[in-house]
């Protein structure tokens, strides 16, 4: 790994995998909630993002998709998915081509539903969801290991652990995470 990075790239790296991680994470939470909000719960969203300090509003199950992932609120996918893709943009050198190209289709996938008269649906999700394990792929496939997979593995990683301890998820695989940013952090 004896690559260097400047700071300035490294931070983006850093923050890309932290934004991807959750624009993945809260995506498959939404995708679970949504069929809580049909069937049992009707406020369960409400109740899962009070837990990451987001006030959400919605008065039926299509509306609580659209809130979760386009309301004017700080957990708002569209604005983080934008952030991941000033952060790619920013260390494009330092990303896979295949991967970077997945980014910019990605953030296209938002906008356009953000621009659409449409209400969003399980197939948005779905779509995105596919388009991020393109991304991950593509950066976990490379023939030679980069300084930069553990800028972005770290993010990724703290994102996680972030996740588990806001939702009061389970503490032993957090504190695996916890090991593995420690081993990450080792190799950097």
């Amino acid at each position: 790994m004896g690559q260097m990075l400047t700071a300035h790239v490294a931070t983006n790296l850093y923050w890309f995998g932290r934004h991807l991680e959750r624009v993945e994470s809260t995506l498959k939470d939404i995708n679970r909630l949504f069929d809580v909000v049909i069937d049992t719960d009707k406020n369960a969203g409400v109740a899962y993002f009070e837990e990451v300090g987001t006030t959400l509003n919605y008065a039926s199950a299509s509306e609580f998709l659209h809130e979760a992932i386009f309301g004017e609120h700080d957990g708002n996918l569209y604005q983080i998915m934008a952030f991941a893709r000033e952060n790619v943009i920013i260390c494009r050198s330092q990303i896979d081509a295949d991967a970077f190209g997945e980014v910019i289709n990605l953030h296209k996938h938002f906008s356009q539903m953000q621009n659409s008269a449409h209400f969003v649906d399980h197939s948005f999700i779905d779509l995105a969801l596919s388009l991020i394990n393109e991304i991950w792929g593509a950066l976990s496939c490379g023939l030679q290991y980069r300084l930069s997979d553990s800028f972005i593995q770290l993010g990724k990683l703290v994102e996680k652990s972030d996740l588990n301890i806001r939702h009061g998820r389970d503490k032993e695989q957090t504190r695996s995470y916890f090991d593995e940013i420690t081993y990450t952090v080792e190799a950097i």
